[in-house]
């Protein structure tokens, strides 16, 4: 009976000097003797509110969550924290109020404790702005969530507007949402509050929020309308461009740009020029090869105003310059075929005069003769004997007369 006991009055206890804020309200245990009491806390607004049974001229707000803290002061019984400046509370927060008269400090201090158990919140929460006004979030399912949880994503520009729900979600092979899309989307100058709740038959499921500037995760569209004017006698080129469309801003002082030039016959290559301009809109490219033909891309990124200063994409590569004679490439499969050649030649007159010719490439002995040749001189009198003509036999027998 001791331990059961003990553990109902330590539960009493940490009720009693733990305040715990459940749903909207955020509700403290106050000190009898303190005037500030029923501490209220809108959560989708940032607003506290508290009622005082003394008038001060003043009070000090305060909101502790995570390594932050925020302070203000106001002169009424309402404190709303600007978007600019509030944290998110799935984690929890830490509100307070204190208010000062004569010499004496009153204060209520109430914490804010997510309900829902942990592990069940949605986890690796992010959004991009792309094309001018799509946009894409997404997110994992918490690890310890049911199987059953399906998640719901809300959304709000300032505090005066309403909340919005997703209208397209992106599902899993399961149904579950893990990700919404978004069309014309506007960026404002103001900070939007995105939270992420979820639901289970099976447990309560802790929500998620984030504050984001839309500017920072928009993703900068290439520059446009590229064009390039080169002088082959002064051996320059202007290269020209206008700044990427945006849905907040017409200033072409925002942007900074990097000019990247390669040479089109070896794209793979260290860049050949790379430039980096500040709200200016244009490059000189000098001294360049005239035989020869490049490629330039261009991207933007924010410098000033309210635009992302990471780098955006890069503009479709433009060619411009003159196309080479003979090509990298060309020239050695041409010098190549000339060596080869060359060696060639130079083996078979080797061969040829050192002998090793015929011993590659002996030749073929003719076939015998199968009819028995006569020798020489019986061939040659029987050929003389062939000769001998009538006429040749009447001029012998005068002859043998006159002798």
């Amino acid at each position: 009976m001791v331990a059961p006991l003990g553990l109902i009055f330590m539960i009493q206890w940490m009720l009693l000097f733990a305040p715990v804020c459940g749903g909207w309200r955020c509700t403290d245990l106050e000190m009898p003797d303190s005037p500030i009491r029923n501490l209220t806390l809108n959560r989708r607004k940032m607003e506290m509110s508290w009622v005082s049974s003394m008038n001060f001229t003043e009070y000090s707000c305060s909101v502790n969550a995570g390594d932050g803290e925020i302070k203000i002061k106001v002169k009424d019984t309402t404190c709303m924290f600007e978007r600019n400046m509030a944290p998110p509370l799935h984690n929890g927060a830490n509100f307070s109020v204190t208010a000062v008269n004569i010499n004496t400090t009153y204060s209520s201090i109430c914490t804010f404790i997510p309900q829902g158990l942990p592990g069940t919140a949605i986890t690796n929460f992010s959004c991009v702005i792309y094309n001018v006004s799509l946009m894409n979030c997404t997110w994992h399912a918490g690890r310890d969530a049911p199987g059953d949880t399906q998640y719901f994503l809300y959304w709000q520009n300032s505090g005066e507007e309403e909340e919005r729900e997703c209208e397209l979600y992106v599902k899993d092979e399961n149904g579950r949402h893990t990700g919404c899309q978004f069309q014309n989307v506007m960026i404002k100058d103001t900070t939007t509050y995105f939270m992420v709740n979820g639901s289970s038959k099976d447990s309560l499921i802790r929500f998620h929020d984030e504050y984001i500037k839309l500017y920072t995760i928009e993703k900068l569209m290439p520059p446009l309308n590229v064009t390039i004017n080169c002088d082959g006698i002064q051996k320059g080129c202007i290269i020209q461009w206008q700044r990427p469309q945006i849905s907040h801003s017409s200033k072409d002082e925002c942007f900074k740009y990097e000019v990247d030039i390669k040479h089109k016959a070896n794209p793979e290559e260290k860049t050949k020029d790379t430039y980096i301009t500040e709200r200016k809109n244009n490059y000189s490219f000098q001294n360049f090869n005239t035989k020869k033909r490049y490629l330039v891309k261009i991207r933007a990124a924010g410098s000033a105003c309210l635009v992302n200063t990471a780098w955006g994409e890069w503009s479709a590569p433009l060619e411009f310059g003159n196309e080479e004679v003979i090509s990298p490439s060309m020239l050695i499969l041409l010098l190549t075929v000339v060596a080869t050649l060359l060696v060639a030649v130079l083996t078979v007159l080797f061969c040829k005069r050192t002998g090793y010719w015929k011993a590659a490439f002996p030749q073929i002995p003719e076939p015998k003769n199968a009819f028995h040749v006569l020798p020489d001189t019986a061939l040659k009198t029987e050929c003389e004997m062939q000769s001998i003509t009538p006429e040749t036999e009447e001029i012998i027998v005068l002859a043998e007369v006159m002798k």
